[in-house]
């Protein structure tokens, strides 16, 4: 169990003996330092005076007679100041020699790469070969499941590759084969068990990336990354490049029902600055979504996956399409009659919705969206390209929030309106209307109404 301390924590001494004994235990430490609001301000001490408004100059000279302070505002006594001085310098010197032994060493910007956490050459070629080798395969899989297959490919290259999981990891499917769990008296592994604590994990994967010299992620359900808000945002706010396996993405996930149906989940996750939500369609965007996620240097990425197994949807593997955010996955032989959008397990259903409007003489371009914010980024000459003139018509298993920035206010969507059911995916998509025929009726209408 924990080694408990509990000290006066006005008091500096009680404060340090504590750290020292800390410091001799042989179990985590948890100090308490009792402490009281205002401390020092004679007439608002414990109370909630102190707290959101200024003390006033009577009770901050009060609290300076109190406290025997009888320095001016802002003034730091030559003692205190020698003495941060000399803490500050304490290091200096074996620094500049580690420094200098970095310099004279062949093996510096290999040392430096691993420190930063980047990608090695190895791991970016491997992720190259296996994506041609699913260009020739075209494996039917469900996104967590050849999230697992990259993660496989990538652990093999990637000797300072640390993962994860919040108690779900046969469901998220993030450890494999050649990882080794870190347990008590034994950190030699690579895979860390986080148990039911997600933010406890986000917080864990914040502090192994500002330490330096590791790639981590870690996986849980999508609907309990609400669980650790705070800690993907501190990510995002601090340009942390970690990784996020959310799986279970969608009503997709069937029967554990609506307390598990992240419906408005990948909205307010695209909410965040500087936070890359990746939601893949096929196996192939998976791997080039981890590809874009480990070359990523100052954004987190959150890779939104499937339960369900979905069918492939590409058999190119030269360029890495998801890293543009989204691209024309089908376009039309003559002018676009109209353009439907869509995000993971949604794009097979908007090509089918395609091959239905062509049997009308509907020409329908089939844009994959896997990445709002990279294609955000990309010129406008690239966005207009792919968006094209046409109505547009967009579709994915979720709320709508943020649809009209790329459907305009004369778009149709099709989606959720409300929180899920529990039943099996293919009933949950007819009894919400998340079909082909729903969103080939919608762009017959618009393509009408044009």
């Amino acid at each position: 169990g924990w080694n408990t301390i509990e000290v006066d924590g006005h008091d500096h001494d009680q404060i340090d003996a504590a750290i020292a004994a800390a410091r001799e235990s042989d179990r985590p430490t948890f100090i308490s330092c009792k402490t009281i609001i205002g401390f020092g301000a004679p007439n608002k001490q414990g109370s909630e005076a102190t707290h959101g408004a200024p003390l006033g100059d009577e009770e901050i000279a009060a609290a300076r007679e109190k406290l025997g302070w009888p320095h001016a505002p802002f003034e730091v006594p030559e003692e205190v100041l020698n003495t941060w001085r000399a803490y500050g310098a304490r290091g200096r010197e074996a620094r500049e020699a580690w420094e200098a032994r970095l310099a004279a060493s062949p093996k510096k910007d290999d040392f430096l790469r691993d420190l930063s956490g980047k990608a090695v050459p190895a791991a970016l070629e491997a992720l190259a070969d296996f994506r041609r080798k699913l260009a020739g395969e075209k494996p039917k899989l469900a996104t967590r499941k050849a999230s697992q297959n990259t993660l496989e490919v990538l652990a093999s290259a990637q000797p300072n590759l640390v993962g994860g999981s919040a108690d779900l990891t046969h469901s998220n499917l993030t450890i494999v084969k050649g990882m080794k769990s870190i347990a008590p008296g034994d950190f030699s592994g690579s895979y860390i068990h986080y148990g039911v604590r997600e933010f406890g994990m986000g917080a864990a994967m914040n502090g192994i990336a500002l330490h330096g010299g590791f790639m981590n992620y870690g996986g849980t359900f999508l609907i309990f990354s609400d669980y650790m808000r705070g800690a993907i945002r501190l990510a995002a706010l601090q340009e942390l490049p970690v990784t996020y396996v959310f799986t279970h993405d969608s009503i997709g996930l069937g029967e554990d029902g609506p307390t598990h149906q992240p419906v408005e989940t990948i909205p307010s996750l695209r909410a965040m600055p500087n936070l890359n939500v990746f939601r893949p369609a096929d196996a192939m965007e998976t791997a080039e979504a981890w590809e874009c996620a480990v070359k990523s240097e100052k954004t987190p990425s959150a890779l939104c996956l499937s339960r369900q197994g979905l069918p492939a949807l590409r058999g190119d593997a030269g360029e890495n399409r998801t890293a543009k955010g989204a691209y024309v996955l089908r376009e039309t032989d003559g002018k676009r009659d109209v353009t439907i959008l869509a995000t993971g397990s949604e794009v097979s259903l908007a090509l089918e919705a395609a091959d239905k409007l062509a049997e009308k003489g509907v020409s329908a371009a089939v844009v994959s969206m896997p990445c709002w914010e990279l294609f955000e980024a990309q010129d406008d000459a690239y966005k207009a390209s792919v968006l094209g003139d046409a109505p547009r018509v967009a579709v994915e298993a979720a709320m709508e929030m943020g649809w009209r920035k790329w459907i305009g206010e004369n778009g149709r969507f099709i989606g959720m309106n409300s929180f899920g059911a529990s039943a099996p995916a293919g009933q949950l998509y007819e009894m919400f209307g998340i079909t082909a025929d729903a969103v080939a009726k919608a762009a017959e209408e618009l393509v009408a109404a044009s």
